[in-house]
């Protein structure tokens, strides 16, 4: 259900509130000059309990409204001081109708005049809690209002929206040129460990050669003692 959907049912709510105490003026009216309000208290309980229905209504609308944040939070607590209002009326209208005729008359004149028992013009007694920004506004001016609202919010949302976008994007291209890095990092550890084992390979060999060079040098030494020894065998 739309924001403006819920305004129009509100104001059909106020309507039907004005209209039960209306009924209930007249009922007392019945009573005192000895008339038959026996239709009309029928007419009243089924108005009051529609008005209890549709106040509810408005409740469980408001609440999904604000936690699904199809509108702002100062408009959300501005209506729920509207609907606690117009649920006080209704409890009024109730004891109005429940009560005798010298109750029903001091309900019916504080519900018309807004509390002030009569004593002052009368007065809307369903925008007593109403904020300063809407006030004396028109349905289409609130309307007109809200839509701004809600235009500049959705400005800010696209906004966030693309700084995040433009944040997913430059990680994404870190993580690519980590992933670059790494493999680069993985070819250099595979290299070094190719060179370190054809290293060990290398060293090995020059002592396996440093050990053979090394027996063949005793061997010339022997043979060339032995030469060296027949020589002087031969001279003698």
């Amino acid at each position: 259900m739309s924001q403006d959907f819920w305004l129009q049912n509100y104001d059909a709510a106020c309507r039907m509130a004005q209209e039960i105490a209306e009924h209930i003026h007249e009922r007392n009216r019945l009573q005192r000059t000895g008339g038959n309000p026996a239709k009309l208290n029928m007419t009243l309980r089924a108005s009051l309990q529609k008005l209890k229905q549709n106040i509810a209504q408005l409740r469980d609308t408001l609440n999904r409204a604000a936690v699904q944040r199809q509108i702002m939070q100062a408009e959300a607590d501005r209506r729920q001081n509207l609907v606690d209002d117009l649920a006080t009326r209704e409890t009024r209208l109730n004891a109005s109708f429940k009560g005798d005729i010298s109750e029903a008359e001091p309900a019916r004149s504080s519900l018309m005049t807004g509390g002030n028992g009569g004593s002052g013009p009368a007065v809307n007694p369903w925008l007593i809690n109403e904020s300063e920004e809407t006030r004396g506004l028109g349905f289409g001016e609130i309307k007109h209002q809200q839509q701004q609202i809600i235009e500049a919010q959705d400005a800010g949302l696209d906004a966030l929206a693309a700084v995040i976008s433009r944040q997913k994007q430059m990680g994404q291209e870190i993580g690519n040129e980590l992933e670059e890095q790494n493999e680069i990092i993985d070819d250099l550890t595979q290299l070094v460990d190719k060179t370190d084992g054809r290293i060990k390979n290398e060293t090995h060999r020059v002592k396996l050669l440093e050990t053979k060079s090394a027996s063949c040098g005793m061997w010339v030494v022997i043979v060339l003692l032995l030469i060296a020894i027949i020589v002087v065998a031969a001279w003698q």
